[in-house]
């Protein structure tokens, strides 16, 4: 009996995926994959398999905007527990310090003022980032510690929710920009109180400004016929930068990759979605009155 290819569907858009816990960002992708039967998608940022919440899963032309949804701001609610310290900083690695737990919800208050606005954080060793072209993690799980250096991040928003202090949990709801550790700052945090601490509950509330009541969860997405109706538009990546109309020459030129000339000026570098006739075609960069395009949809 003849083996037939599926054959994989054009899809354009974006789904606000709420991943569940337990999975990687990458099963869970390829899970939506498969249910849209796409051809192409990729994530915007990938959750540690602890975490839940929006994973925006970009499809088809939308890939080539996803760069700037890895770049925008992130939300997210965290439950921190006291007294105990994981090589992993969170629930799925292994306590390596344990030390009683005697804090105030004032100490803990002052202690958050270290852990706002604009910081500096070494990253942790399990994370994604690379070392001679391996994810640190790999690294970490060999006993192999790699010297990191501090990265600048802002933390927008770090505001206290609640501490039980039976329970010796700690929730959070943190509001920071792209490369900002959440497992990091509870880690810190906790070495601040003299205690320890890491994460037990991780929650993406949201990436960029996409609304929190559009995320749906993998069952409520095989359980819906009409998958398109779900996806977000292929410009929504950019939906934080200024739009530019333009007319048929000008967009025929910008298509063309050349750089045209604008009526209206801006002071400063600025990343603007382009339209032509209504429709999105592109991303590009406009300084002074000159529009350049930086990354285009595809057309027929």
């Amino acid at each position: 009996m003849m083996n037939i290819k599926k054959i994989r569907r054009d899809v354009h858009g974006v789904l606000l995926l709420d991943k569940p816990q337990g999975m990687t960002s990458n099963d869970a992708l390829q899970k939506v994959k498969r249910l849209f039967n796409a051809k192409k998608a990729g994530h915007t940022g990938a959750l540690d398999p602890l975490a839940t919440g929006m994973l925006p899963i970009c499809f088809g032309e939308a890939t080539k905007f996803s760069q700037y949804l890895l770049d925008s701001d992130k939300r997210y609610r965290v439950i921190a527990k006291l007294g105990a310290r994981t090589d992993t900083s969170d629930a799925d690695g292994q306590i390596i310090c344990t030390k009683p737990v005697d804090v105030t919800q004032l100490q803990i208050e002052q202690a958050l003022t270290h852990f706002r606005g604009d910081i500096l954080q070494v990253p942790t060793m399990f994370s994604a980032l690379k070392y001679q072209g391996k994810p640190l993690y790999e690294y970490a799980r060999q006993g192999i510690v790699i010297e990191r250096e501090a990265r600048p991040i802002t933390v927008y928003e770090n505001q206290f929710i609640q501490y039980d202090s039976a329970k010796q949990e700690l929730t959070l709801e943190i509001h920071c920009s792209k490369g900002t550790y959440i497992r990091t700052i509870i880690d810190d945090l906790g070495e601040l109180l003299g205690c320890g601490a890491h994460v037990i509950y991780l929650r993406r509330l949201q990436v960029s400004n996409y609304p929190i009541d559009k995320m749906i969860s993998l069952d409520e997405l095989q359980n819906i016929t009409d998958k398109a109706q779900l996806l977000m538009p292929v410009d929504s990546p950019l939906q934080d930068s200024p739009k530019v109309q333009l007319n048929d020459s000008q967009g025929s030129d910008i298509l063309l990759g050349r750089t045209i000339k604008l009526a209206d000026s801006v002071a400063v570098e600025t990343l603007v979605r382009i339209y032509q006739d209504q429709q999105f075609i592109g991303a590009g960069i406009q300084l002074l009155d000159k529009l350049s395009p930086k990354r285009l949809t595809s057309t027929s």
